[in-house]
């Protein structure tokens, strides 16, 4: 991300991401003993593979992590069905900055697919939320393909969009134009032309919007609050303390800016609040109601809450 181009083409300076269904329970569950602890790595071993999705017309590369039987590249998909997730980039930024945070998501048993596509100078956030639900189309058709490494694993009932800044706006246009997204869930997520605030208005699925209180790039109050102000429940802004736009990525560039907690704690807190999110809308977890819609979501330290359950 570079500031200059932030400041010469705003509407560029975006990322964008996309998430899934289960509505929260309409009274508070209690935290099952044994709940578990999203930020730390889960219990699949992680795999990824590089390939070219052709889907709904759009043909663009991309890498796929999903829950592996064995670590590495095109490992075999652990056993079972697992929910669907498409992940959009940040403006001008690869998709090996989320590394982190995508190994994280397949080691809690989710297959995400991450388009390689709109990373230019000039991208169509129109053009990668097409691109997002593609990705979600090519995936449902892979769980009956004979012969594909995800034939008989994708849960096709609970699909997800995802992102950061540009992908993170680009994942809820993508939402408000796909009926199989079942949830959202979007980190730093920017406005967008068309505008993300208007299609975060349209949606009736469940919606997480992560900022961070000192991001220089997609503030709060200019991009995630307006989200979260169009939406109705069940949505939540999480607002990390401290944080800032390119803790979110597992690198800074030219122009990125910088706030007073480390990458390392950012990261952290992001991995645990949306993998919470995530596994309870999308993938049924209701021992994690507390920690998405209740008093451990509320109380959770360095992050202000705020929540239309």
């Amino acid at each position: 991300m570079f500031r200059g181009l932030i400041r010469a083409v705003p509407a560029l300076l975006l990322t964008a991401a996309a998430a899934f269904t289960v509505a929260p329970a309409s009274a508070a569950a209690p935290l099952a003993a044994a709940a578990a602890d999203p930020s730390a790595p889960g219990t699949h071993a992680v795999a990824y593979t590089d390939l070219t999705v052709s889907a709904s017309g759009r043909s663009f590369s991309a890498r796929v992590w999903y829950p592996g039987t064995t670590s590495g590249a095109n490992a075999p998909v652990a056993a079972g069905t697992h929910p669907g997730l498409a992940f959009g980039h940040g403006f001008f930024q690869d998709i090996s900055k989320y590394e982190t945070l995508l190994r994280h998501y397949a080691s809690w048993g989710f297959i995400t697919v991450t388009p390689k596509s709109q990373s230019g100078l000039f991208p169509s956030h129109s053009g990668f939320a097409d691109d997002l639900n593609a990705s979600l189309t090519w995936l449902t058709a892979q769980n009956t393909t004979s012969g594909s490494r995800f034939a008989g694993t994708v849960d096709t009932a609970h699909l997800g969009v995802s992102g950061h800044s540009m992908g993170g706006g680009a994942a809820l246009l993508a939402a408000s134009r796909n009926t199989a997204v079942r949830s959202v869930s979007t980190v730093a997520a920017a406005e967008t032309n068309p505008s993300a605030v208007t299609a975060s208005g349209t949606l009736g699925i469940p919606a997480q919007y992560v900022g961070a209180s000192q991001d220089g790039i997609a503030g709060v109050a200019g991009n995630q609050q307006k989200m979260y102000d169009a939406k109705s429940a069940p949505t939540q802004l999480r607002v990390i303390t401290g944080g800032f736009h390119c803790g979110f990525v597992d690198s800074s560039g030219i122009g990125c800016d910088s706030g007073s907690i480390s990458r390392a704690a950012q990261q952290k807190l992001t991995q645990g609040i949306t993998t919470a999110y995530l596994l309870h809308t999308l993938g049924g977890d209701t021992s994690l109601y507390d920690q998405v819609w209740g008093s451990a979501a509320q109380n959770l330290a360095g992050v202000v809450y705020s929540a239309k359950p």
